[in-house]
């Protein structure tokens, strides 16, 4: 089975992979995180065994472990076993998106409180950046709110 992904991949996908490692760089993870992300999303097999992974996107053994140890304990991906077979089969956690989504809502009301401290902390001394600091937490505060309310408008609207 040695290389049997990394012969499958186009240049259009192997592409891809990158622009998705990319971009999950740029939210601060490491290089290797985002491009297993990339290749999950990417490959049409269920799941993809560590050696495969590896293999394909040719990087270290303790990058990729690393890296699939964070995004298991993110909650991002999920592995699957099967019997007489020692190999686990990781793939993207797919049913879980709605809460991530409130996870991370919660995460930016959570940053808020802690710039509402900072201001509080700073007192009158700079006025200017308290206002900006404060639209940024009213914001903040206002996303907490909508989003979780626009998530249920569109689960509804996606059941009819």
């Amino acid at each position: 089975m040695k290389g049997t992904i990394v012969a499958q991949l186009t240049e259009e996908q192997r592409q891809l992979i990158e622009k998705i490692g990319i971009f999950h760089e740029q939210q601060g993870f490491p290089p290797a995180t985002g491009r297993i992300m990339g290749l999950l999303f990417v490959s049409d097999k269920p799941g993809l065994s560590f050696e495969e992974i590896l293999e394909t996107l040719n990087i270290s053994k303790s990058a990729t472990s690393n890296a699939l140890n964070m995004l298991l304990q993110m909650r991002v991906i999920e592995y699957t076993t099967f019997p007489g077979d020692r190999k686990r089969y990781f793939s993207v956690l797919l049913d879980n998106w709605h809460q991530e989504v409130i996870n991370k809502m919660e995460s930016i009301l959570g940053f808020s409180k802690l710039l509402r401290q900072a201001n509080e902390m700073r007192g009158n001394v700079n006025p200017e950046m308290n206002e900006k600091v404060l639209e940024r937490i009213e914001f903040m505060e206002f996303l907490s709110k909508e989003v979780p309310a626009l998530m249920q408008k569109w689960l509804k609207e996606r059941q009819k």
